[in-house]
């Protein structure tokens, strides 16, 4: 008996070894944890069940037998994060540089089926070399078999990827299925063909950072939706970012306990300026109406043009579109419209409702914008809010001309509730460029010509460029006092709490993808 115990006690400090004190130390020595390290940071204390452990790899091709190593390079389980349960994987790269095997994935496949089965969020830990060569197609196939699980979960539980290592070749198809893509900088990159690929077939002289570090996806692809200084403050983010899901598509957020008082805000009634022209920081008026401290922001250095997070707003979850003036006025180009599309499905796919603060005045022009799609881009922006069945409440703070108008949550396309603030104007575009077209004769024939576009300006601003025509037809449901504006977003998102919306029955809509 004592034997049998010493045989697996043997076994298992050899599996938390992984590839041995030298290989952890090499990781050490580069600024980053093992992953069996990642796993206790990012669980509650003690809360952590491993599965797997004893596995090894089956190969023995190429040397192979005579390296053995318990786990096979990936660590999985499950446990708690503030109280609730989570399925996690963290790979190891102290073995086989964290190289996918068979065995490798059917260990993370198997965990990503039990989190299907008990509805709880996945999370991986991505620090990988890419497919164990001296497997062929077995490995490919292990990568095959984990995408499909990704797309079979994507709506139904929270999936969210840390890349903290390098993540290259097939392997980046995994996190780009997941709803959240965090990356370390300095030490994580992810690309499809790396630096001496690129260079032999275009001639290209890049770095690993350059082509696919963490500032070049948060910045240029969008790949990464979050940077993080070092591994733990990218374990806190996902800490923060998973405290506003709720475990599965059939749960709902949990709200923090709140008491409704006066919640005027009167600081939000200087922050749009007078001048139509005039930026604004709209994160101003985002922090002026949501509970203290609780925005959190996805995206940040993306598609700056448009802000998307998560935020708390009488302690419920809410997830908050919002125009941004001071990057390019605010308007909808192709990024910003797959970046608000993106967010709103999500949104929508875990019950958590959505926030949509306008001040808009129209989508790019260009032919650089044409060219690169902008129709069918904006379209999905358009699709994902039209689609959506959470409670939607939008909030026209300035502007909103035109099709994006009509884009950013309208009541046309089913926004439960509509406000307006008293200075925003709701026209087909700017009341200068409507009267140029519409008294283009009476301009050009006038002794003044300048004198009579302004007076032509004012008599369209006063007929369109203002919220009050909207709100005769009911398309606004309420012009408020932008310091009410907390306390009527609170109670309406309360009474539409309860919120029911029938859809066509079909098998999935095409959004244009």
């Amino acid at each position: 008996m004592k034997d049998n115990k010493k045989i697996l006690e043997d076994k298992l400090e050899q599996s938390r070894l992984g590839g041995g004190q030298a290989r952890i130390d090499k990781q050490h020595a580069k600024g980053k944890l093992t992953a069996r390290e990642r796993v206790h940071f990012l669980l509650d204390e003690g809360s952590f069940e491993e599965m797997g452990a004893l596995v090894t790899r089956r190969t023995k091709d190429f040397g192979m037998e005579k390296q053995i190593f318990y786990g096979d390079g990936v660590i999985t389980g499950y446990g708690t994060i503030n109280g609730r349960q989570v399925c996690v994987f963290a790979q190891d790269f102290t073995v086989f540089g964290g190289a996918l095997s068979e065995t490798h994935a059917e260990k993370i496949c198997k965990i990503m089926d039990m989190a299907m089965k008990i509805g709880v969020p996945v999370i991986g830990l991505n620090d990988s070399g890419g497919a164990r060569i001296q497997e062929g197609v077995r490995s490919l196939g292990g990568y095959a078999d984990i995408f499909h699980r990704n797309v079979m979960a994507s709506g139904v539980i929270p999936q969210i990827s840390a890349i903290m290592g390098p993540c290259a070749g097939g392997a980046v198809y995994s996190p780009a299925m997941t709803d959240f893509t965090l990356m370390v900088e300095n030490s994580s990159y992810m690309f499809v063909t790396g630096p001496n690929v690129v260079k032999t077939v275009t001639n290209e002289e890049v770095t690993s950072e350059e082509l696919g570090g963490a500032m070049t996806h948060a910045t240029k692809s969008g790949v990464t939706h979050l940077t993080a200084a070092n591994d733990i403050q990218c374990i806190n983010q996902i800490k923060q970012m998973l405290s506003y899901m709720p475990q599965n598509c059939e749960d709902k957020p949990v709200d923090i306990p709140f008491e409704l008082a006066g919640e005027l805000r009167e600081e939000l009634e200087n922050i749009v300026p007078e001048n139509a022209n005039q930026p604004y920081d709209m994160r101003h008026v985002i922090g002026g109406i949501i509970d203290e401290n609780t925005f959190f922001e996805i995206h940040k250095d993306y598609a700056d043009n448009i802000v998307v997070g998560f935020a708390r707003l009488g302690g419920m979850s809410i997830g908050i579109v919002a125009n941004q003036p001071m990057s390019l006025a605010g308007v909808l180009d192709v990024e910003s419209s797959r970046k608000a599309a993106r967010f709103t499905r999500f949104c929508d796919c875990f019950n958590i409702p959505l926030l949509v603060l306008v001040d808009v005045p129209g989508f790019l022009p260009g032919t650089d914008q044409e060219w690169n799609g902008i129709i069918t881009n904006g379209a999905k922006l358009l699709y994902a809010l039209s689609e959506a069945t959470v409670p939607k409440v939008t909030v026209i703070t300035r502007k909103a001309y035109g099709g994006a108008y009509d884009v950013m949550n309208s009541k046309h396309i089913g926004a439960d509730m509509n406000y307006a603030w008293p200075g925003s104007e709701i026209a087909v575009m700017g009341a200068k460029g409507a009267s140029e077209i519409i008294f283009k004769k009476e301009i050009k024939a006038a002794k003044d010509p300048e004198a009579k576009l302004a007076e032509k300006e004012a008599e369209y601003a006063t007929k369109f460029a203002n919220p009050y025509s909207a709100a005769e037809r009911g398309f606004i449901d309420e012009v408020i006092h932008p310091k009410n504006t907390r306390r009527k977003l609170i109670k309406a998102f309360i009474a539409l709490q309860n919120k029911v919306a029938i859809l066509p029955k079909k098998k999935h809509g095409n959004i244009p993808l």
